[in-house]
């Protein structure tokens, strides 16, 4: 279950070392190489890698490039820039996943990053038929106060790009399960959004994940990485909720077990 604390600003100390974080989680993704290929194989269906806030593709390239590695057909999403939900934004999801399906015969398995994981989210409820799975890192879709997220200034500057929030937005903290599996993946020192905000609510189709890193590092944190591999590979009439290999066991505070 979702933890029952009220709703809090992410840690200052957390945020300031974001960025050192992020960079030495790079090196220890590109020095895992070895135990990375411990994770099960993919069969080659479409996956689709959504980036956080004011990135874009750039900060996916090293969890695609390792998908592909493993047999997944992972894409980006070829919008730019994450500014948020754009109509540009919206509309060119929603043609990647056509696009997607259309080329690949399967539904898409969606992976987003922090807003990214907003929107695969959005996209799992409106196009249920078209998503096999949801994936999100350090994704707040259950935030309800912008105290917290470190960016809901710079998110709210741009606010007159947006779509109208009838169509989408990310205040709220939807409760409502997916109609599709889901996972959660996130992390207590997170230092841009509350991680009690990423958390969803466990049940026979929706896990959460525990790793111990930074939000801008999650894409290539080597605890993660893993995970999203593993999950990918699950297959639909046989998923099992996640269990590390024991040579990563001690990656994951709650060995792969739901929060609460």
């Amino acid at each position: 279950m979702t933890p029952a604390q009220p709703p809090e600003s992410p840690s200052g100390l957390w945020l300031a070392l974001e960025g050192p974080r992020a960079f030495w989680e790079m090196r220890e993704f590109v020095a895992a190489g070895p135990a990375l290929r411990l994770a099960p194989r993919g069969d080659g269906r479409p996956v689709l890698l959504l980036p956080g806030f004011l990135s874009d593709d750039d900060a996916t390239a090293a969890l695609r490039q390792y998908l592909c590695h493993l047999g997944h057909s992972a894409h980006p999403w070829h919008l730019g820039t994450n500014l948020g939900p754009t109509e540009a934004i919206m509309d060119g999801l929603e043609r990647r996943i056509d696009e997607l399906t259309s080329a690949s015969g399967s539904p898409v398995s969606l992976v987003g990053v922090s807003l990214g994981g907003l929107f695969a989210r959005h996209l799992a409820r409106h196009k249920p038929e078209s998503v096999r799975q949801v994936i999100t890192l350090g994704s707040p879709f259950r935030i309800v106060s912008k105290t917290q997220s470190h960016v809901a200034e710079a998110y709210d500057a741009l606010s007159h790009l947006h779509v109208e929030p009838a169509r989408f937005s990310v205040w709220g903290g939807a409760r409502q399960p997916l109609p599709v599996r889901s996972t959660a993946i996130y992390t207590r020192t997170d230092g841009v959004v509350d991680w009690q905000a990423c958390v969803d609510e466990s049940s026979c189709v929706a896990e959460n994940i525990e790793v111990v890193g930074s939000h801008c590092g999650l894409a290539h944190l080597p605890s993660a990485v893993y995970a999203v591999a593993d999950r990918l590979a699950q297959h639909g009439d046989s998923w099992q909720r996640f269990v590390p290999p024991l040579l990563l066991r001690h990656l994951y505070p709650a060995h792969g077990s739901a929060a609460g």
